[in-house]
């Protein structure tokens, strides 16, 4: 017998996953149902008793969702994926399906806000040490898991400052302490880096970011060992509810077909806009990972097979003339998302990092001058233009 050939990630972001009816349908089709039915009240015993594969609940399993967890597992290269509501539904169900009072977990200091609140805020109040470390320092890491630990976290490039873990270093690390890592993968996307290559045992993602990538839906998705998510992470999810839309899974899904596309076109006009920002007298240090003056160009490289869509920047004026260049802003828009098809800029320190405290910023080096910078898929000298003009407004 003839084995299939692997399938490259481009051809998988279309095919992978795919649910076809009686009907033939081109187009995945949408299931939009809560519940299904049984023939006899026998398959439905034998259903709940785990005897017979069926579809019982679409807060257990859907078919729609089922593609797309089926398709992003190939895209990793994962052997199973669960699809849940939001970004942060993965974080913190992959967390707590795990964790129980007295387990000790360390992350990397620099996480998104609502990722640190999880950390610092949450797990306490279930008798959970949380103990945060300077993602970039191996030291830190090694010294704090020199002993027993339940999981690492971390995000790399981390959000916003773009700051690059050592993700084989630190795997190796946490895995000698008995810890499971989690790697926050939004930022780079499974089609720049893929942690698990580098020793991580769960992979999460917000779905609503680059997967959709046109700023309609919400969703989040868990990956790891088949065996984990069967025995660890599905009774949780099963139970806690956390459940993807059907039809968010579907407009996921055709936003995955043209991710690559969008990804490399993107990251063409991230680095182009780095470059500029970089030469220009208002701007203290542009932050993108290809660049040469990236603290961590060489490690970023070694991870990562593009610099991503994201760039971060410092204004010399601090928040005064970070707001005046922002609401300056002919193309480029203000908002939180980020990974869209129109290009977004957001100043994390009132933002998305503004709750963690001036202190936590200060150690992440988030100034009142830092603006995230989420590039577009908009013609690279418009935007370059339209920045030009709004800081001169700075």
């Amino acid at each position: 017998m003839t084995e299939t050939p692997k399938r490259r990630t481009a051809t998988s972001l279309i095919h992978a996953g795919r649910i076809r009816t009686n009907l033939h349908e081109n187009a995945e089709a949408l299931f939009l149902t809560s519940g299904f039915v049984y023939d006899n009240a026998e398959l439905a015993e034998a259903v709940f008793a785990n005897q017979v594969p069926h579809y019982q609940y679409s807060r257990f399993a859907n078919p729609t969702v089922n593609m797309l967890e089926a398709r992003l597992a190939e895209i990793e290269g994962a052997e199973a994926c669960r699809c849940t509501a939001t970004g942060m539904a993965a974080v913190h169900a992959s967390m707590l399906c795990q964790l129980k009072a007295g387990d000790r977990v360390v992350a990397a200091r620099a996480l998104f806000g609502s990722c640190h609140w999880i950390v610092s805020t949450l797990l306490p109040q279930y008798g959970i040490e949380s103990v945060f470390v300077d993602g970039t320092d191996l030291a830190a890491w090694a010294d704090a898991l020199s002993q027993k630990t339940a999981m690492v976290l971390l995000e790399t490039p981390s959000n916003p400052m773009l700051d690059i873990v050592d993700l084989r270093a630190v795997c190796d690390l946490a895995h000698a302490a008995g810890a499971l890592v989690v790697v926050d993968n939004v930022f780079a996307t499974p089609l720049l880096q893929r942690p698990q290559k580098f020793g991580a045992d769960i992979v999460v993602y917000s779905a609503t970011k680059h997967m959709d990538g046109q700023g309609r839906v919400l969703g989040g998705a868990v990956l790891a060992s088949q065996k984990w998510i069967d025995e660890v992470f599905q009774p949780f999810f099963r139970n806690t509810g956390p459940a993807m839309s059907p039809f968010n899974a579907w407009v996921i899904l055709k936003g995955l077909e043209t991710m690559a596309l969008r990804v490399a076109a993107q990251s063409e006009n991230a680095e182009k806009i780095a470059d500029f920002l970089a030469g220009h007298p208002k701007i203290a240090r542009s932050l993108y990972p290809t660049r040469p003056d990236h603290p961590q160009q060489k490690l970023a490289m070694a991870q990562m097979s593009g610099g991503g869509t994201i760039v971060a920047f410092e204004l010399k004026g601090g928040k005064d003339a970070a707001f005046a260049m922002m609401n300056a802003f002919q193309i480029i828009g203000i908002s939180n998302n980020l990974g869209d098809t129109k290009s977004l800029a957001t100043h994390p320190a009132t933002t998305t990092h503004m709750r963690i405290g001036p202190e936590e910023r200060a150690k992440l080096g988030i100034t009142d001058g830092i603006v995230r910078l989420s590039v577009g898929l908009e013609d690279s000298l418009d935007l370059i233009e339209d920045l030009a003009q709004a800081l001169s407004s700075a």
